[in-house]
């Protein structure tokens, strides 16, 4: 994939487990955002309730095998012996996760993103290999209960003119009223997890996120 490939991946990205999904099957939620117009996916399987062992891995493979179908890159949160098994486009690693370089130096035919909170994280991704990082919390999160303060799409704004030309998502809190911001700071696009996960229908929630981020 080539970098205006993976630019073009980022647009609309949701990142989601079971329970992020409401109690609702996460295939049928995954379904019906990839027929609203997600353009690439991650695998969090974590927080409460969350599967483990055989059921996680299961649940990671018919995920996988849906995103294959319609071409849709599958991206493992963290994991990269579950990122390995299910045959992942890539994987996605935390400031508080495995060091970075050795990641990128383990899986060279994979996708590696890279969260970052900063431009001196930023600049650090870039010096390790990440192909796109993702930057946040843009807003105030209930998903991730040890996320950082909130930065805001001013952040991007820093990143962006500290000279990093990454591909680059927000996260964190975005959701169709606040959109706009992220996308007009810099950021190639926006990953969610409950503004579709969690909504009534996660493929109009998908269409209306879409046209938001491509006015």
């Amino acid at each position: 994939m080539n970098i205006q490939q993976l630019r073009d991946a980022l647009r609309l990205y949701l990142v989601m487990g079971s329970p992020n999904c409401g109690g609702a099957d996460p295939y049928a939620v995954l379904e019906a955002a990839i027929a609203g117009g997600i353009t690439m996916f991650q695998f969090r399987e974590k927080g409460a309730g969350a599967l483990e062992g055989p059921a996680k891995r299961e649940l990671g493979a018919r995920l996988r095998r849906l995103c294959a179908q319609h071409k849709v890159p599958f991206i493992v949160n963290d994991e990269e012996g579950l990122a390995l098994e299910l045959e992942a486009d890539g994987i996605h690693i935390g400031q508080e996760d495995a060091p970075a370089a050795a990641v990128r130096q383990r899986l060279k035919n994979m996708i590696v993103g890279i969260s970052a909170h900063d431009p001196e994280e930023a600049q650090a991704a870039l010096a390790e290999g990440a192909d796109y990082l993702g930057v946040g919390p843009q807003y105030a999160t209930r998903t991730k209960l040890d996320a950082r303060e909130v930065r805001g799409p001013a952040m991007i704004e820093r990143i962006r003119q500290g000279g990093i030309r990454l591909p680059l998502v927000g996260i964190g809190g975005i959701d169709a009223t606040n959109a706009a911001p992220v996308i007009q700071a810099g950021a190639d696009g926006i990953a969610v997890v409950s503004a579709i996960a969690a909504a009534s229908s996660p493929r109009e929630a998908a269409e209306k996120l879409w046209r938001i981020i491509n006015r």
